[in-house]
């Protein structure tokens, strides 16, 4: 049997890269009876046919991630894209995809694009916001080739997925980092303002620097309800840290005294933004348990 890596899945078919080539397989009927579906990142034995080269996933490797949306397997970092303007940032979204990234211990870049339409205070003040959350920031712009080296670095060696809304630009950033790799890249609707679908599937594409990277169709909302109350804190990492300043130890950092939380957020040493989307999600959360 060959070893290999699967770097598509389309209706049903993999594509399998190994040692000797690529090759088309099918999945044995063993993985449906048992609900395991292959993903893409998985690692594999495949067994071949003589007659046409087809091959069968006959065994995929024990999964050192997993990753439901999208649905990839193998991953080390998520580069977690939103565009600065067309269309603007939704910091509630990305602070759901940062909530993902902490859930399945994947380390987080977050990756501001399109800052050459931003004035420079403007940019400042957004990336002030993340500034103590403990996650690496990339300013980046295709159109000016900036950060682009930068998030080389970030890349290389590494199993990385590229998350973020449709329209912020992961395409465009792809294809300036590897410009054979030639992805299709999408328009922002005149309409909506957002932008429209253009990657149709997760794929696996390899890097000529060393790695390898996810496209995946871009999202508009991650559910969060898997998360308990007193769980939330420990999703945001700059609120964790200062929580064991709290005079109660099940302190939600909301009407509590002497709480630790909201003493670093009048210092300004977390964000009133992130300070917010946690109170938020921790009104979802108690919602979501009373039903």
């Amino acid at each position: 049997m060959l070893e290999g890596i699967i770097i598509k899945g389309i209706g049903g078919l993999y594509y399998v890269k190994t040692d000797k080539g690529l090759y088309e397989c099918k999945a044995r009927g063993l993985f449906r009876k048992d609900k395991i579906k292959p993903l893409v990142g998985d690692k594999v034995l495949i067994e071949l046919n003589d007659i046409d080269d087809m091959g069968y996933i006959m065994e995929i490797k024990e999964r050192d991630t997993v990753l439901i949306r999208p649905p990839v397997a193998n991953v080390n970092q998520v580069i977690i894209v939103f565009a600065l303007k067309d269309p603007s940032p939704n910091l509630w979204l990305l602070d759901r995809f940062l909530i993902l990234a902490e859930k399945e211990n994947l380390d987080a870049v977050i990756c501001f694009n399109k800052i050459d339409l931003l004035e420079k205070d403007e940019l400042e003040k957004i990336n002030n916001i993340y500034n103590n959350s403990g996650y690496e920031i990339i300013n980046t712009s295709t159109k000016q080739e900036e950060g682009i080296e930068e998030l080389k670095k970030v890349l290389k060696d590494k199993i990385s997925v590229f998350a973020g809304p449709s329209g912020v630009g992961k395409s465009s950033l792809l294809n300036t980092i590897q410009p054979n790799l030639k992805l299709q890249t999408g328009e922002i609707s005149e309409k909506t303002k957002r932008g429209k679908h253009t990657t149709r599937s997760s794929q696996l594409m390899e890097l000529y620097f060393g790695g390898w990277v996810v496209d995946t169709p871009g999202f508009s909302s991650l559910d969060i309800n898997f998360i308990e109350e007193n769980e939330l804190q420990d999703y945001f990492p700059e609120i964790l840290e200062y929580s064991v300043d709290c005079k109660f130890n099940d302190c939600k950092h909301y009407k509590e005294p002497k709480c630790g939380v909201k003493d670093a957020l009048e210092e300004g040493k977390i964000s009133e933004e992130r300070y917010n989307n946690y109170l938020m999600f921790l009104d979802e959360i108690k919602n979501f348990r009373r039903y």
